[in-house]
C-alpha cells in the first residue's frame, strides 16, 4: 500500500490491540486492532490487517483494513482494495476502488457546507 508524503509519527502493528482516543499530529499507520475514537488534522492510513471500530474525524484517510464506524474526513477518503468500510462517511473527496466493501450513507460535502446549509430563525 502506498504510504502518504510526509514523515509518520506513529505506528500500531499488526499484533497491537488499542482501546481509548487517539488524537495527534501528522501521519499514523494502524495495522493491529483499535476501538474508540480518532480525532486529528492530519492523516490515518489504515492498513490491510487493521480492524477498527470507532467514529473517525480526520483530514485524510486512506483505508485498506476493516471499519466499523462513521468516518468524517475535512479533505479525502480513500477506500482501497481490499478495505471494508461499515458505516457512514462524508468528505468533499471520496475514492472507493473496485473491490471494497461499502455498506452505509456516502456525503460527498464539507462539514463549513453543513453550517452555511443551518439557518437561524429569529423572533
Amino acid at each position: 500500500m502506498k504510504q502518504p508524503k510526509g514523515q509518520m509519527n506513529a505506528f500500531l502493528g499488526k499484533d497491537t490491540v488499542f482501546e481509548g482516543k487517539l488524537s495527534f499530529t501528522g501521519s499514523v499507520r494502524l495495522d493491529g486492532d483499535f476501538k474508540g475514537e480518532v480525532l486529528t488534522e492530519g492523516t490515518l492510513v489504515i492498513g490491510d490487517s487493521a480492524n477498527i471500530e470507532a467514529d473517525i474525524h480526520v483530514s485524510h484517510i486512506i483505508i485498506s483494513g476493516e471499519i466499523r464506524g462513521n468516518i468524517i474526513a475535512s479533505d479525502r477518503i480513500e477506500i482501497k482494495s481490499p478495505g471494508k468500510v461499515f458505516g457512514n462517511i462524508q468528505a468533499p473527496t471520496v475514492i472507493i476502488e473496485e473491490g471494497v466493501i461499502f455498506e452505509g450513507n456516502c456525503r460527498m460535502q464539507t462539514a463549513k457546507e453543513d453550517l452555511d446549509r443551518k439557518v437561524a430563525v429569529l423572533t
